[in-house]
């Protein structure tokens, strides 16, 4: 019986939106004078919306154009919306909508106001039976009510999406929104005597899927507290209890139902929208029970309100009940008639087609065309098998929310334990807190007199691996092999002035070499000069075509800038060892110093074929072995660290080169003090 559709979905969703709430809610504090106005009389919209209507007209006039006057036009829209003046309601929509989109504000009250006209609109479109239009808006405006944590109103508007869902026939997620419903019900501790709006939507989703079982399990759930409905509440109920035994086929209670509730509305009269949906569910129960003239009284009576209304979907289901008459009362003409006068709503819910499709199968066996009514018959079968596979959709979408809500409450009660077993532990702790903070004391003092006595350990271990890595050096460097062949070149060239400048050169080699041994740091000058004096003496093997350049940026004093020591002689004799000694052609090697503001950037270039993994030239010998453990020590101690960089270049002659890159901040300090930042993974 798909006044469902009608009823349920386009009345049942005034609920959430028309009286601000189905389910009892908050009050909003207060944020002007207005405030405990506007929520006394959004609490009596249900029972005199006239009244409110009144009052808010009276108010209007004293506010100016600003927020808390377009609440005040919403809260008349929910009014005008109770009383069936959708014009009214549309006309006040535009309005306030046109507020909220030109001011731009973010404020919560703005927030909140978009709430609402969103929440509104989705009730004016479900009335029509725009139920994916409807949907939309109503997920606009749960989107606005998560931004300004309202879980009230977040409960509200997830009762309507659900009612939405439902509208277009999609019960596993309407079953969805009514459990997430459900979930912040628990989150808020709400009592069960408010929770009846959730039981009996999800009583109308198994409704529409058959399960009538678990239909009645929640509306008697609801009917507990059917005394503290609100009228238009109490008219859902009624209608959709009414509603489960006509799919039932139990016409008899069914009619019990709805004659209930036509007694009901008729005290309201501004119920007219609901009296007359009445109306039609009681024309097709007694057309079912083949009281055709009690269905030709109720279904006359509320056609000429839905054709004023312009309301095709109950216009749809009174034509199809009509053409059903004129079958029964044998009128095949008058059924024909009708049938192609019937009106043609955009979109048809799955159970008013059912039910259409019912009325036309027997149209056409009468009309003798059993093909038609076949074809009519299958839908319906098809429709069946549709509805069977989405209540098993939505009973294992039922059990995996119910699994997540049980999860929830399990996870709330086990933080609620929590806190009250921190309650008690506080207690403990006033009177052992003294003597924890003493021991937690002596634990940091001893832990960091360890840390200290390790740190310096590992210091000193360092220490001593660069002293032994430098001497090892002096010894691969000064070798005897080295010293021999200089001096079999000075004997065989027999040239004794020149041999004395270079003998008198390899003594000052030597002992500067033993000198550096010592220090950490020396001069930028003092290892230029150490430099100069070792290249003159390789460059003896390198002749002819060996250049040798240096460059030093004129604003560097060289004096007073300190180095590690033997950063530049390293890589120089890097080099020539195992680059440019074995090189044929022209072989170059430079030295490019510059400064950069606080920084000081040292390039070393050669182009004796670039670096080569595996060659020994860097990172695995000895030399390289003191420059990198040397930094790692030193910038242990500095904020700011020695920066070391060995790339392939490509040479002006186009060349594959070597470079290797220093960077040194100029207040480096070679003292080895307080630690400025963590010895271990320092970046070289």
């Amino acid at each position: 019986m798909n006044r469902e559709i009608v009823i349920v979905l386009i009345i049942s969703c005034l609920w959430g939106g028309l009286a601000g709430s189905c389910v009892r809610k908050k009050k909003v504090e207060n944020v002007d004078c207005y405030a405990p106005l506007f929520a006394q009389w959004e609490d009596t919209l249900s029972d005199n919306p006239v009244f409110v209507c009144g009052k808010v007209d009276s108010i209007l006039p004293l506010l100016k154009d600003s927020i808390t006057y377009y609440q005040m036009l919403t809260l008349k829209a929910k009014a005008k919306m109770f009383i069936s003046e959708t014009d009214s309601v549309e006309c006040l929509l535009r309005l306030a909508t046109d507020f909220c989109k030109k001011t731009n504000v973010s404020s919560k009250r703005h927030w909140i106001l978009s709430a609402e006209v969103a929440n509104m609109k989705g009730n004016l479109y479900a009335r029509t039976t725009v139920f994916d239009s409807a949907r939309m808006a109503f997920r606009r405006a749960y989107d606005f009510c998560e931004r300004v944590d309202e879980p009230y109103k977040l409960l509200n508007v997830a009762l309507n999406l659900a009612d939405a869902y439902s509208g277009e026939g999609r019960y596993d997620w309407s079953s969805y929104w009514y459990r997430r419903a459900l979930a912040l019900a628990d989150s808020l501790r709400m009592p069960d005597e408010e929770r009846f709006p959730i039981y009996y939507g999800l009583a109308q989703v198994n409704m529409n899927l058959r399960d009538f079982d678990r239909c009645d399990y929640y509306f008697d759930l609801a009917g507990k507290y059917f005394a503290q409905m609100k009228p238009y509440e109490k008219h859902i109920y009624l209608n959709n209890r009414g509603n489960s035994y006509y799919y039932r086929q139990d016409y008899p209670k069914a009619l019990d139902y709805f004659r209930r509730l036509l007694v009901f509305v008729n005290q309201y009269p501004d119920m007219k929208f609901e009296r007359n949906m009445t109306m039609v569910n009681l024309g097709e129960v007694f057309l079912l029970m083949n009281q055709t003239d009690s269905a030709t009284y109720y279904l006359n009576q509320c056609y000429a309100y839905f054709k004023e209304m312009e309301n095709t979907s109950a216009l749809y289901y009174i034509d199809t009940q009509l053409i059903e008459l004129a079958l029964k009362r044998g009128d095949l003409p008058l059924a024909r008639k009708r049938l192609q006068e019937a009106v043609k709503p955009d979109v048809i819910d799955p159970n008013m087609l059912h039910i259409r499709n019912r009325y036309l199968q027997h149209y056409f066996e009468e009309s003798g065309n059993f093909r038609q009514a076949y074809y009519y018959l299958k839908e319906n079968n098809r429709i069946d098998d549709s509805t069977r596979n989405e209540r098993i959709r939505m009973r294992v979408a039922s059990i995996a929310l119910r699994y997540q809500r049980d999860s929830t409450l399990m996870k709330k009660e086990m933080f609620i334990q929590q806190k009250e077993n921190e309650v008690l532990r506080l207690n403990q702790w006033l009177y052992g807190g003294s003597l924890v903070v003493v021991l937690a004391g002596m634990c940091g003092f001893f832990i960091f007199l360890h840390r200290k006595k390790k740190r310096a350990k590992v210091e000193s271990n360092l220490r001593t691996a660069i002293t032994s890595l430098r001497l090892a050096n002096i010894r691969n460097r000064i070798s005897p092999h080295f010293i021999f062949n200089v001096l079999n070149r000075e004997v065989k060239a027999n040239r004794v002035a020149e041999s004395d400048t270079n003998l008198n050169g390899l003594i000052k080699l030597i002992r500067r070499n033993l000198e550096l041994a010592d220090s950490l740091s020396v001069t930028l000058r003092d290892e230029l000069d150490f430099v100069q004096t070792y290249v003159e003496l390789e460059s003896k093997t390198l002749q002819p075509d060996f250049v040798y350049t240096v460059e030093v940026d004129p604003q560097i004093n060289q004096t007073n800038v300190k180095i590690p020591a033997m950063l530049l002689q390293i890589p120089i004799e890097n080099a020539i060892k195992h680059g440019l000694r074995t090189k044929v052609g022209p072989k170059r090697l430079s030295i490019h110093i510059c400064q950069h503001t606080d920084e000081i950037e040292i390039f070393i270039r050669d182009n004796g074929g670039g670096y080569r993994i595996g060659s020994g030239a860097f990172g695995t010998g000895t030399g390289m072995k003191v420059i990198t453990r040397t930094l790692q020590l030193l910038n242990a101690y500095n904020r700011r660290p020695i920066v070391m960089h060995i790339n392939n270049v490509e040479m002006a002659s186009h060349e594959t080169g070597c470079e290797v890159y220093f960077r040194l901040p100029v207040d480096y300090s070679f003292e080895l003090k307080k630690q400025k930042k963590p010895f271990y993974g320092t970046d070289i």
